[in-house]
């Protein structure tokens, strides 16, 4: 694991909650996407070598919209960069860490990602990011 690369916060309204970010606390705002894979929308701003990604749900049967339901909105995930997902999945999963995901999908920015399942952290979803 080479840093923490963003902490994902589940929002209803990213245009709601952008000038919070942006304007009040000063972050460098750096746009918006939106990743289908994962049926949302996204906004990164930076924050030294991290960021913060906020995750609109792009339809109710989008799995930020049932985590809004059922927790409200706040933080999602930790994410970490790493440099090879796909190894590190293999080594998680041969010590018998429960995975949402054994093989990598594209996230933002054309990164490849996968989600740990929470039971393996007490109910924290941590992510694993490998940028382009």
């Amino acid at each position: 694991m080479n840093k923490i690369a963003h902490i994902g916060i589940a929002v209803k309204s990213l245009d709601e909650m952008i000038p919070f970010y942006r304007d009040q606390l000063g972050l460098t705002f750096e746009g918006k996407e939106q990743v289908n894979s994962e049926q949302v929308h996204v906004a990164f701003f930076k924050i030294g070598e991290s960021a913060i990604e906020l995750l609109e749900p792009l339809s109710e049967e989008s799995p930020i919209a049932k985590y809004i339901e059922k927790k409200g909105e706040g933080i999602h995930h930790i994410a970490f960069d790493v440099d090879d997902v796909q190894k590190r999945l293999n080594h998680l999963k041969s010590e018998g860490i429960p995975l949402i995901h054994e093989k990598p999908k594209t996230g933002a920015h054309d990164s490849q990602v996968a989600f740990l399942h929470p039971k393996a952290a007490n109910g924290v979803l941590f992510e694993l990011c490998q940028q382009k």
